[in-house]
């Protein structure tokens, strides 16, 4: 009989997270679901048991990444608990206010760790261990905001941008040790992190979102934009010229 396909999702209580969970279970992953809310992680828990393929393995794992000399330690209890990682899914993230971000480093900082140098401090460790096991795929859900700087996002942007440059290098260094890196660039999905914000037909729908991501991952994709429709808006509004960029307001306006 076939080993069980481990997987780890960081950020699980999310609705994306969650959808694609559910996925997993229902394939028969042994799953370790890790988040800050340990009774949103166990509804999201029982959830995959209840749909899941037999009887899936579901663990859970409180953790606050934004606490991150804890990262290492965090990955290593995951990797002690699974016996090893098959696949990765890094969810968690934070739009944070835009606006008190300009006022004041202090709302800047925030955002920037959430958003980037707490995912690195997880991938770091998580990295290592995969390289030396000389397998595994890394899922890592980015943003369509890290291609071109908008003043309605742009500090959200900036650290969804920084984290794409590193994976493109860490998804080289890792080549050549068989593990494969996803970056995963959502356009905005209709979600509790968009609540409030005006929803248009590119929204996407947090089944079909999880779906594409579980789908890109197990393809082994380098880059995957989700929905699917923001791989031709993207590189249309990144050629766009500073000087035109500024004067149309559905691009530049608040």
């Amino acid at each position: 009989m076939a080993a069980k396909e481990r997987v780890v999702i960081f950020g699980a209580t999310s609705v994306i997270a969650a959808e694609a969970a559910v996925l997993y279970a229902r394939r028969g992953s042994r799953l370790h679901l890790v988040g800050r809310n340990a009774e949103k992680l166990e509804s999201v828990a029982h959830r995959c048991r209840r749909e899941g393929a037999g009887a899936t393995d579901v663990s859970t794992q409180a953790a606050d990444f934004g606490e991150l000399d804890d990262n290492a330690a965090v990955v290593a209890s995951v990797v002690a608990v699974l016996d090893g990682v098959d696949v990765v899914l890094v969810a968690h993230g934070d739009l944070g206010d835009q606006l008190a971000s300009e006022r004041a480093f202090e709302g800047a900082e925030p955002i920037l760790r959430v958003n980037f140098t707490s995912v690195v401090a997880l991938l770091v460790p998580l990295a290592n261990h995969m390289e030396a096991a000389r397998a595994g795929r890394i899922g890592v859900i980015t943003s369509v905001a890290g291609d071109r700087g908008r003043p309605r996002n742009y500090t959200y942007g900036a650290a969804k941008g920084a984290l794409n440059v590193y994976l493109q290098g860490l998804r080289t260094r890792l080549y050549r040790a068989g593990v494969t890196v996803t970056t995963l660039k959502l356009g905005p999905v209709d979600s509790p992190m968009t609540h409030g914000h005006t929803k248009h037909m590119l929204f996407g729908k947090p089944p079909g979102v999880a779906r594409s991501i579980v789908r890109a991952i197990d393809a082994g994709r380098p880059e995957a934009y989700i929905p699917a429709v923001w791989g031709a808006i993207i590189p249309i509004v990144k050629r766009v010229p500073e000087a035109v960029f500024q004067k149309l307001a559905f691009l530049s306006g608040r």
